[in-house]
C-alpha cells in the first residue's frame, strides 16, 4: 500500500499557481560579465598583482548569494589551494577584475575550501 505525503506550504498537483516575474533592464545586463568569461580569470589588486584565479563561481543555497572561488598560491598549477569570498568583494576596473586590499598572503591564509561531494 503506498502513501501520499503533501507537504505544506506547497499547492496540490494542478491548482492554478502564479509565477512572479521581475522586469531587468537588458540593455544593462547585456554589458556584465558572464560567468563563463569570468572563470579562469587573473584577479589581481590596486597594485595590479596578481592575486589568484577565479576557478568557480557558485550560487549559495538561498539562491541569492554568489561567491567566488579562488585558487591562490602555487606555481603552474601546482601546490595552489581553493578559498571562497562573497562575489561582491569583486570588483570590475577596466576590464580586469580586482580584488582591493588583497595579497597573496591574505588569501593563503584563508581556510581551504573543498567541493562538496554530491
Amino acid at each position: 500500500m503506498s502513501q501520499v505525503r503533501i507537504l505544506p506550504g506547497l499547492p496540490p498537483q494542478g491548482a492554478p499557481q502564479t509565477v512572479r516575474l521581475t522586469k531587468v533592464d537588458v540593455v544593462k545586463v547585456s554589458t556584465g560579465y558572464r560567468a563563463s568569461k569570468v572563470i579562469g580569470a587573473s584577479v589581481v589588486n590596486e597594485a595590479n598583482d596578481t592575486v589568484g584565479k577565479v576557478d568557480d563561481i557558485i550560487i549559495g543555497q538561498d539562491g541569492k548569494s554568489p561567491y567566488v572561488v579562488l585558487s591562490v598560491g602555487g606555481f603552474l598549477g601546482m601546490g595552489n589551494k581553493l578559498v571562497v569570498l562573497p562575489y561582491e568583494q569583486l570588483k570590475t576596473m577596466e576590464n580586469k577584475i580586482v580584488m582591493p586590499g588583497a595579497t597573496k598572503d591574505a588569501l593563503k591564509a584563508l581556510p581551504e575550501f573543498k567541493y562538496a561531494s554530491s
